[in-house]
């Protein structure tokens, strides 16, 4: 047998072909045993009945080694209580029918993770879940390396009962709140280049699988993938937070309505003193840019005033 990583390798013990196990137990050893009884019949010999006592116990223990297996999954094998590797073989087979086999899914698995309360970076108090992809990656590990007691399950179950799932998302909740307080949930400051929870994007994520892998690896299991897919403000500050967000927002509108005002009328100067209409003293191209500038950044359409002369 060859060892692999974390304990784990692969069952190299008494593996034989089902099919031909089916001939021999249901075929060949039912026959042999009717003539031994036929044999005990006729000759009243003891042997006889001995070995037809055998073949029947054959028969019955033997009809408990069958397994069927399909891609993605693997039966960790124990002998009287010692690990003897995993089988990972796909198809129809016969191993030995006094291992005890604990069946495992090495498939993908999804999960999502319930929105909890955390702290950004900057300490304010948001909501955040996301769902991960995980699967496991050493049978060993994930069998025998975790206390089922402290799950509240039985040792016999734990592969079964959903005790893995409640570990990686015990290890994931907290996981998930040490990578909330690497970055604040929005930029908050002058500098753009900041990374925050919700521009984030790869670099969070990646940060996330990193952080949950380290923990899960003690258990034989590894994230595939993992991604926030609900991320907001707690309940007790979100109405400040969205008054905020609006401020921040009427601010930079204001900024490009004025960076674009102050673009219109050096354009409208310009053309003016170009062809010429008129000329202007500087103080009425203070006024002429007061004047603009009030109409171009006013929230409300300008209302002409038109001079009359005195009667």
């Amino acid at each position: 047998m060859t060892k692999v990583n974390n304990g784990e390798y692969e069952y190299g013990g008494l593996c034989v072909n089902g099919f031909l196990m089916l001939f021999f137990l249901f075929l060949l050893a039912p026959a042999l045993l009717a003539g031994c009884v036929y044999l005990v019949a006729q000759t009243d010999n003891p042997a006889w009945a001995l070995l037809a006592a055998l073949i029947g116990l054959v028969i019955v223990v033997g009809a408990k080694g069958f397994v069927v297996q399909e891609p993605g999954m693997a039966r960790v094998l124990i002998f009287f209580g010692r690990y003897v590797g995993t089988c990972r073989r796909v198809g129809y087979f016969w191993i030995n029918p006094l291992l005890t086999a604990r069946k495992l899914s090495m498939r993908l698995r999804n999960m999502d993770i319930e929105p909890i309360k955390v702290n950004d970076k900057v300490g304010n108090p948001v909501l955040i879940g996301m769902v991960l992809v995980w699967k496991i990656k050493d049978s060993y590990r994930a069998v025998f390396d975790i206390d089922s007691a402290s799950l509240g399950v039985g040792a016999a179950t734990i592969v079964n009962s959903g005790a893995l799932e409640r570990f990686v998302r015990i290890q994931s909740d907290a996981a998930l709140r040490e990578v909330a307080g690497h970055y604040a949930y929005d930029q908050s400051g002058s500098d753009s280049s900041e990374l925050t929870l919700r521009d984030g994007g790869d670099a969070t994520s990646e940060l996330l699988e990193n952080k949950i892998n380290e923990r899960l690896a003690m258990a034989g299991m590894e994230v595939v993938e993992a991604r926030l897919n609900y991320l907001a403000y707690a309940p007790e500050i979100a109405a400040v937070m969205l008054r905020r967000q609006q401020a921040s927002a009427i601010i930079s509108a204001r900024e490009k309505i004025v960076e674009g005002a102050v673009s219109m009328v050096d354009i409208a100067l310009s053309q003016l003193e170009k062809e010429k209409v008129c000329e202007f003293t500087d103080s009425q191209k203070a006024a002429l840019v007061s004047n603009l500038l009030v109409v171009l950044c006013a929230d409300e359409p300008a209302q002409p005033v038109l001079p009359t002369a005195a009667g």
